[in-house]
């Protein structure tokens, strides 16, 4: 069409030598479309085998037909062709000198017309994609045509034109492929070559364009896609994630209890953690996206990321504080009960009877309850500030909903934790009051065993100090001035046995009221006190012959130095009265003492006897 409006003069030339003829009215009518409208076509040479000649058949008239195409059609033989058409303009075939490859030109021809066709369709679809995109960022209310995509690949088809301009170009300046005889590129060739310049530079301009929108796209896309998940994340923290926190606010009653907090909460992190770790992955999106710095996006990215962290971090700070009141109430829970049983164990050794041997045990009894009071002492103190923790804990504990700060009720909790305390601080103060009654009973048991062995202490000093008066204490004197010194050594004795006799009673004495405080009525110190009463007589009676014996003693010296001094003027009877008191002494020394119980003393009094029987004559042969 383009040759014919430059006013070129058409000349169709059909080969119909391998064809059925019926068909050339079918294309007889294509050219007439083709043409129509055109009067420069003025014939169309139908070639036809000799052997048609021949049989001069034919049932299509041409001459009826020509006022309806346009144009004459005329039968001719391939030797009188070039009566109707010049030789350069036909090929060696029909006698002429054209160098033309019919099928490659065909070849050719398809592939402009396919790139024209594909190149021009793609372009007016860019051009709508470009100007929509261009409308949607102009308008940005509108919602954009995300699925309204090109429906060739702008990169096929570019390659496509790339192709066919190179292959162009080389037949132009390079001739036959083949390296025959040189020809020149047929007229639409010629023409073909900057219509493809111009649709490359066309479709390059607007997939540039393209490409720009592309990326648009697949920005606004991810920052969608971005904000569809931010929303899911934030959506989730303030809804069922911060809905287990409001209703797991409790801190159980028992070890057992709270463990079993602490595996829901587990559970509960475990939840938690997948939306943190989505988090996180969005947190690095928008990351980069920053740093690929588009303006236009800065505030609404960064106004994403703050919301994203601010509820990320709170909710995780929630989940950090109710672990830790998890933990210091399980702390407090194994306290608390380490604590009851020691109360316990302590009460049962408080209850229990308590029979020690002797003041030893009794010691090592009340070390031992000291140090258990102390322990629990120690450990009602570690519960206290443990519990102090828990309520501090709580005090602080928030949650967040709709934005603000909601404090969490724990009342029930705190006031469980103050019973605890306080249940706790009157089992150890009764325990205490039983530490202290089981303290005074002990130490007076204490003071019951001292008394009991400084009584049979006093009893044995009693015996000792009879013993020493019956075996020591046996001299008279050798003069009366010595007897009176002995005499005095003895009153002194006696004061000192009878101080030691009245010790030993009081010591008694107070054991008994111990015992009845204690209420203890068998006790192996019963026999202490007719012990000490017996030695006590026995030292009585001694004490008591020994104070006769040493007056006897102090008389005789007497009598016998007043003989020696008035030898020459005393009477007869005078010496009759010394020796008189002499026998009587001499009888007394050599009688037992007999104590009441019948005990005799056996100590061999001879010697004491020959002093007194030679002390007269001594101071008569002395004067």
């Amino acid at each position: 069409k383009q040759l014919l409006k430059n006013g070129a003069v058409l000349e169709a030339l059909l080969l119909a030598t391998e064809t059925q003829f019926f068909c050339f009215k079918a294309i007889f009518l294509q050219l007439y479309t083709f043409c129509h409208g055109l009067s420069e076509v003025s014939l169309v040479c139908v070639v036809k085998p000799d052997e048609f000649w021949d049989k001069k058949v034919t049932h299509f008239c041409f001459w009826k037909e020509k006022d309806r195409l346009g144009f004459e059609v005329i039968l001719v033989s391939a030797n009188k062709l070039t009566r109707y058409i010049e030789p350069c303009q036909l090929t060696d075939e029909f006698g002429g000198s054209l160098v033309y490859d019919h099928m490659d030109w065909v070849n050719k021809r398809l592939v402009f017309e396919k790139f024209t066709k594909e190149s021009t369709s793609l372009l007016d679809e860019l051009v709508v994609i470009n100007e929509s995109e261009k409308s949607n960022q102009l308008d940005k209310e509108r919602p954009p045509d995300c699925n309204f995509l090109p429906s060739l690949d702008p990169e096929t088809v570019l390659q496509t034109g790339h192709e066919l301009l190179s292959e162009l170009q080389q037949r132009r300046f390079n001739g036959s492929e083949g390296g025959g005889v040189a020809w020149s590129p047929m007229d639409d060739e010629l023409l073909a070559q900057p219509q493809v310049m111009k649709l490359l530079d066309s479709l390059r301009e607007q997939y540039t364009k393209y490409q720009e929108v592309c990326r648009q796209r697949s920005k606004r896309s991810q920052l969608e896609e971005i904000q569809t998940k931010v929303m899911q994340v934030v959506n989730w923290l303030e809804g069922p994630g911060t809905e287990q926190l409001r209703t797991q606010w409790g801190i159980g009653d028992s070890i057992r209890a709270s463990q079993a907090l602490q595996q829901k909460h587990e559970e509960m992190e475990s939840q938690h953690s997948e939306w943190f770790a989505v988090y996180v992955e969005l947190n690095q999106q928008i990351a980069a996206l920053l740093s690929a710095g588009d303006e236009e996006d800065l505030v609404e990215l960064k106004g994403l990321q703050q919301q994203l962290s601010d509820v990320c971090y709170r909710q995780a700070s929630q989940l950090e504080s109710r672990q830790n009141v998890l933990q210091s109430a399980h702390e407090f829970h194994g306290t608390a009960q380490d604590l009851s049983q020691q109360l316990d164990g302590l009460l049962g050794m408080l209850c229990a009877d308590v029979a020690p041997t002797d003041g030893a045990a009794i010691q090592q009894t009340l070390k031992h309850l000291e140090e258990k009071l102390k322990s629990v002492e120690g450990s009602l103190a570690g519960l206290r500030e443990k519990g102090q923790v828990v309520m501090d804990q709580m005090s602080n504990q928030t949650t967040w909903s709709y934005g603000k700060d909601v404090p969490i009720e724990n009342k029930e909790n705190i006031d469980h934790i103050q019973g605890v305390m306080e249940d706790m601080q009157l089992r150890k103060q009764r325990c205490e009051d039983m530490v202290d009654v089981r303290r005074l009973k002990m130490l007076q048991m204490v003071q019951l065993f001292k008394c009991e062995e400084d009584a049979s202490q006093a009893v044995e000093w009693l015996g000792e100090l009879l013993d020493a008066l019956l075996k020591t204490h046996i001299r008279l004197g050798d003069d009366a001035q010595e007897t009176k010194v002995l005499l005095e050594k003895h009153k002194k004795f006696v004061d000192v046995a009878q101080s030691t006799y009245d010790y030993g009673r009081q010591l008694l004495q107070a054991t008994v009221v111990l015992c009845q405080s204690l209420r203890c009525t068998t006790r192996s110190s019963g026999d202490t006190l007719p012990r000490l009463n017996r030695v006590w007589k026995q030292f009585t009676v001694t004490s008591e012959e020994r104070v006769h014996r040493l007056e006897m003693a102090c008389s005789f010296h007497t009598a016998a130095e007043k003989v020696g001094e008035e030898w020459t003027i005393l009477e007869q009877e005078t010496y009759e009265e010394v020796e008189t008191v002499g026998k009587a002494l001499l009888d007394r020394l050599t009688v037992p003492v007999i104590f009441p119980d019948g005990f005799r003393t056996g100590k061999n009094t001879s010697d004491l006897c020959h002093h007194v029987n030679t002390a007269p004559d001594h101071q008569v042969l002395q004067n």
